[in-house]
């Protein structure tokens, strides 16, 4: 079977024969005028990555870099059904919604003395003790327990090949971000997040490339995780940033997606439009980035080290997080599904 067009491809391919997702060149301008001024700030250094993720243990270790393969591996489809339904979980006086409740249970089973990152309890915790980690506040649980329970046993026997170590898992990618993604993707089913779109097969490999991108933020770039080629990383398409795209118009969704969305209606994974929204948002953020790299040559007469599309990402994701409620008339898409 031919393989699946890389992610950037695959967006490119993607924004070329879309119908009802457009990219505004004038926004693509625009947000790079609006990073360009966030130049050679912590947004775009590894060390922006933690503050981005304050419930990750701060210190280089197997166990924090565990943490973040754990995380990774149930980082997947947090929406609730209604507005008033609300996974949510408290930690140091805090609560969090969405990915963040995530990351606080899973932090919160660390401080109880619960093994989560042992990849021996990852490869044999049950459905029901599971639950247990991601009990919420609410009267409404974690979404998707059982495919969450599935990719985490998975996860964990996966690991268990490789001496229960993150670290060790992904030294078979020899410190290259293009290989890093296709040893997960290879090794890992629930990670392969592939689609057909007009004849191709296609990737977004959002959980692989996010598991990259997280390994070389909680490690500083350092050691194993300096990686040369992160540039091989595309923006992580979920639902959320492409929300903040069509807000700072880059992207333009059609008035008949508007107004699907606008319905609520569930938009089946591998969908047209589904594929559309995903695959656009990764080819505007391409075109974001090859727009910054120029200003930032033309105006400052250097190379754009060290700015990609993954840091972008991580600069747009807590963006729509912050402005949320502006932004709250742009329906977000949603798609029940293991892969975002």
């Amino acid at each position: 079977m031919e393989a699946p067009l890389p992610p950037r491809e695959s967006g490119q391919w993607v924004a070329e024969r879309s119908r009802d997702v457009f990219i505004e060149e004038d926004g693509v301008r625009k947000v790079a005028e609006l990073l360009y001024a966030l130049r050679g700030s912590e947004v775009f250094m590894p060390q922006g990555w933690k503050k981005m993720n304050p419930l990750a243990p701060s210190f280089d270790s197997d166990l924090a870099i565990n943490w973040v393969f754990v995380v990774d591996t149930m980082n997947f489809s947090f929406w609730p059904d209604r507005d008033d339904q609300q996974c949510t979980v408290t930690h140091g006086g805090k609560t969090y919604s969405g990915y963040m409740a995530l990351c606080a249970a899973v932090t919160r089973a660390m401080e109880e003395g619960v093994p989560i990152t042992d990849a021996a309890f990852m490869a044999s915790v049950s459905e029901e003790e599971l639950g247990r980690i991601l009990r919420s506040d609410t009267a409404t649980p974690m979404p998707m327990l059982p495919e969450r329970h599935r990719a985490l046993t998975e996860a964990g026997g996966v690991l268990l090949h490789h001496g229960g170590s993150l670290r060790q898992f992904m030294s078979r990618g020899d410190r290259d971000a293009e290989r890093l993604v296709r040893h997960i993707v290879d090794s890992l089913p629930s990670y392969r997040d592939e689609a057909t779109f007009e004849g191709k097969r296609i990737s977004f490999y959002k959980r692989a490339q996010i598991l990259v991108a997280d390994f070389w933020g909680i490690m500083e770039a350092k050691g194993e995780a300096s990686i040369p080629n992160l540039d091989y990383l595309t923006m992580f398409a979920d639902y959320r940033v492409p929300q903040a795209l069509v807000y700072l118009g880059v992207l333009r969704y059609s008035e008949s997606l508007l107004n699907t969305l606008k319905e609520g209606v569930l938009l089946p994974s591998g969908d047209r439009r589904e594929v559309e929204i995903r695959g656009c948002s990764i080819w505007c953020v391409e075109r974001i980035k090859t727009h910054l790299w120029s200003l930032i040559e033309q105006r400052d007469g250097q190379r754009s080290e060290g700015i990609n599309s993954a840091v972008i990402d991580f600069y747009l994701w807590p963006y729509a997080k912050e402005h949320s409620q502006e932004m709250a008339h742009i329906p977000i898409h949603h798609t029940r599904c293991i892969y975002y």
